[in-house]
């Protein structure tokens, strides 16, 4: 399973986008260059000569996620001149070693372009959940944390009622379900603190709205164990961890499938990678046949894994009752 966005870019490509035996002309970096220079250089050993003839002036080629024009080739020094940060993506420093691709079908910033649209349109269909410790506290609790602009509603609420003394074990211990309501709050807020400090909160990323909890039948001072319904965040870049974004190992084939159906739309699929698609997708039993056929059974086959998912988090997670206003989550 991936760790981070830059596996699940790695991951989309190995199973869906690129067929083992169809390799794209490439070569690396034999030098590391910064976000301005203007000249490459590589191993001509993974060349050969037809494919350097083809690295002429107009050329697009791939670093990373940055896209870049070619110039010039010089093939007696084995350096490329280059124009940055082709159609709209960012110029960036880059090391030695650092794959570069020639001509790519599917682009490193398109594919992650596409699982960010996926994750963005998981909700609300399917949704993360945060579970937080909040001590209970007469008005309201703000909430302040880095994502929690992304929480949505409570799921589930329990505090512990029963204090655990010294030495004693966890059989002394109730917890019982716990009445709460999020409030939500215009963005930016100014409030006063615990400590009688004046605070601004403000969010520049994600909905723009700060979120507080206000408990009712509790007594201050009590922990609160409060499960939250929550919008996937989006990515701020490769590295950025899928628990970070709020999503679960099984909604990884989620997120390829409809990257894999959004990446092929409307493209001249060759013959090889329409293979590896159908091979692939014949694995999880889709029979296909044209492109478009392709994009259809990957988007069928999303919606299958999507309604698996959606099971199991109705199964863990109910929708919490309302009455008057306030919601009582399950406990």
């Amino acid at each position: 399973m991936s760790t981070t966005i830059g596996d699940l870019v790695n991951r989309v490509y190995r199973e869906y986008l690129e067929a083992p035996d169809d390799l794209e002309s490439y070569s690396y970096l034999t030098g590391g260059i910064n976000s301005t220079a203007t000249t490459l250089a590589y191993d001509d050993n993974l060349f050969s000569s037809e494919e350097e003839d083809a690295l002429g002036a107009g050329t697009v080629i791939e670093i990373n996620k940055e896209l870049m024009y070619t110039t010039a080739l010089n093939t007696v020094n084995n350096e490329i001149t280059v124009t940055r940060g082709a159609r709209g993506t960012t110029k960036v420093a880059h090391s030695a070693g650092d794959i570069i691709k020639v001509s790519p079908t599917f682009t490193r910033q398109a594919v992650y372009d596409a699982i960010v649209d996926q994750i963005e349109n998981l909700y609300p269909t399917l949704f993360a959940v945060e579970t937080q410790t909040i001590t209970a506290k007469s008005g309201i609790n703000i909430l302040d944390g880095a994502t929690d602009n992304y929480l949505v509603t409570p799921i589930k609420a329990i505090s512990q009622y029963t204090d655990y003394d010294a030495g004693q074990d966890e059989t002394g211990s109730q917890f019982r379900g716990v009445s709460v309501q999020l409030i939500d709050l215009p963005n930016p807020f100014t409030y006063t603190n615990d400590s009688g400090s004046s605070v601004t909160l403000t969010y520049t990323g994600g909905p723009s709205v700060v979120h507080a909890l206000q408990n009712f039948g509790i007594s201050s001072g009590k922990t609160m164990y409060i499960s939250f319904k929550k919008k996937f965040v989006e990515p701020a870049d490769e590295t950025t961890t899928l628990a970070a974004v709020g999503l679960e190992n099984e909604y990884e084939p989620i997120i390829m499938a409809g990257v894999a159906a959004q990446m092929v739309a409307g493209k001249d699929i060759g013959t090889l990678d329409a293979k590896y698609l159908t091979d692939q997708l014949a694995v999880q039993n889709a029979p296909i046949g044209s492109s478009n056929q392709i994009r259809n059974s990957l988007l069928q086959y999303q919606q299958l894994l999507i309604q698996q998912a959606r099971k199991d988090l109705r199964a863990r997670f109910p929708e919490p009752v309302s009455m008057n206003s306030i919601n009582y989550p399950g406990a």
